[in-house]
């Protein structure tokens, strides 16, 4: 038997550690070669590492949500015979073959290994100790236990409560027999509540059951956009921009496109949005660039890397259109859908999910009256399109009268960057968008 240690292989140029975001062995587990051993996230990349050498796990370099640096351990292997040449080749030469095997730590004194998809790993821990007795699994004081007459099994059963509980009931004269828990079987502060608000002739029960905190870890991607978040927020001097635009005729131009497009993908509101963007950027090249704060260097970039912030079950993501500026209504359409489902089904690459110049958020249908979106660092703005509605309006006829026409009504949001954009520059290039969006038809002229 020999001891193998397996060291954090090279994931990505330029790399230089890793965060790990879920094990799939813990120690005393038997593994085999190229069997999946653990989940590490790299900015916004998810990779998955595998076993080199069949064995049993001795040993785990971390807890989910530790940075383990490239070239560290990560695990260690004890394995039947030597371990192969090619191996510890391959690890750096870090194999260990001569040294006697150790017995494997008890499993259950170790980690056990996570259950649930990554960005969304909780870490349950113990209550406030005011409440440590709600929290406790059994009753350390069996004689108080109230007998059950029939609660479902026909035999008599004992009520399961804390002694505070049992307290509380007592001092209130409530027979604990009569309250009927909400789960697990155990009477907690909660179910008194509800039957105190039964009895007392109202009838109404609260408006909600009490619940015990939760400590939840921010760990992968959670963790990024937190780290992400607060950077932007700390070293960038945001302001917010919103102007209302009439989208009435884009829309009509949309529903003529789509009942057209044969085999083409739907246009949604957002190609055209894009393209409206684009058109401008050579104008206001302020808008598409990213600030370097290191170097105190702008770079205003001549191609549009889009990038489209993306709510998935895991978080928010944002993959990245490259050189928008060059596609068409129907390969903008393409690509957005493309993009939408690799982020949320955690299949986009790394270079998917970087390199953005300019960002576009929008919540859809939940858009809001107007939004005051955070800067994707270290682009220095982000747009943000808003909600759709139908509201009358006058509108001016040919003649110069006015009439009430229903229309609908869209507000557009941008912040910028107030070291790079100017009040004036990000005014005058939503006023242009403004322009294009009212006049659909400049979209599709060169």
């Amino acid at each position: 038997m020999a001891k193998f240690t397996f060291n954090m292989p090279d994931v990505g140029e330029g790399v230089a550690e890793a965060e790990l975001v879920e094990w799939h062995v813990k120690v005393g587990d038997t593994v085999a070669e190229d069997q999946h051993l653990v989940d590490v996230m790299t900015d916004k990349a998810t990779i998955d590492i595998e076993s080199p050498v069949d064995g049993t796990v001795l040993e785990v370099a971390g807890e989910i949500g530790d940075t383990i640096a490239i070239g560290s351990m990560l695990l260690v292997i004890e394995v039947e015979g030597e371990v192969p040449d090619d191996v510890e080749d391959a690890d750096d030469g870090s194999g260990k073959a001569d040294e006697p095997a150790e017995p494997a730590p008890d499993p259950e004194h170790t980690p056990a290994s996570a259950e649930n998809d990554f960005e969304e790993r909780v870490e349950v821990e113990n209550p406030d100790p005011t409440d440590a007795d709600d929290a406790m699994e059994a009753d350390p004081d069996p004689a108080p236990a109230q007998p059950v007459g029939d609660r479902g099994g026909g035999a008599l059963q004992k009520v399961l409560a804390s002694p505070a509980v049992r307290k509380r009931a007592k001092d209130l004269g409530i027979d604990l027999a009569e309250v009927k828990p909400a789960e697990d079987g155990r009477v907690r502060h909660g179910d008194l509540d509800q039957f105190i608000a039964y009895s007392s002739g109202g009838g109404f029960a609260p408006a909600g059951q009490s619940r015990e905190d939760e400590a939840i870890k921010v760990i992968g991607l959670r963790k990024r956009i937190a780290q992400n978040m607060s950077a932007a927020k700390r070293n960038i001097p945001h302001f917010t921009y919103v102007e209302e635009c009439d989208v009435t005729e884009m829309e009509r131009m949309r529903a003529d496109l789509n009942s057209a497009r044969g085999s083409k993908p739907k246009l949604t509101m957002l190609p055209l949005l894009i393209t409206a963007f684009c058109k401008l950027i050579p104008d206001f090249p302020m808008i598409n660039a990213r600030y370097d704060d290191d170097a105190n260097v702008v770079t205003r970039h001549g191609s549009v890397h889009l990038g489209m912030a993306t709510q998935t079950d895991n978080g928010l993501m944002v993959p990245v259109i490259r050189d928008a500026q060059a596609r068409n209504l129907w390969q903008l359409a393409n690509e957005i859908g493309r993009l939408s489902e690799a982020a949320r089904d955690g299949s986009a690459k790394s270079d998917e999910l970087s390199g953005s110049t300019l960002t576009v958020t929008s919540l859809g249908p939940l858009g809001g009256v107007a939004t005051t979106p955070v800067i994707n660092r270290p682009e220095v703005a982000i747009i943000g399109p808003n909600r759709m509605i139908e509201r009358p309006m006058f509108v001016k006829q040919a003649d110069g009268s006015e009439r009430i026409e229903k229309r609908k009504l869209m507000n557009i949001s941008i912040s910028c960057d107030h070291r790079v954009v100017d009040g004036y520059d990000a005014a005058s290039f939503i006023q242009e968008v403004k322009k294009l969006i009212e006049t659909p038809v400049l979209l599709l002229s060169d």
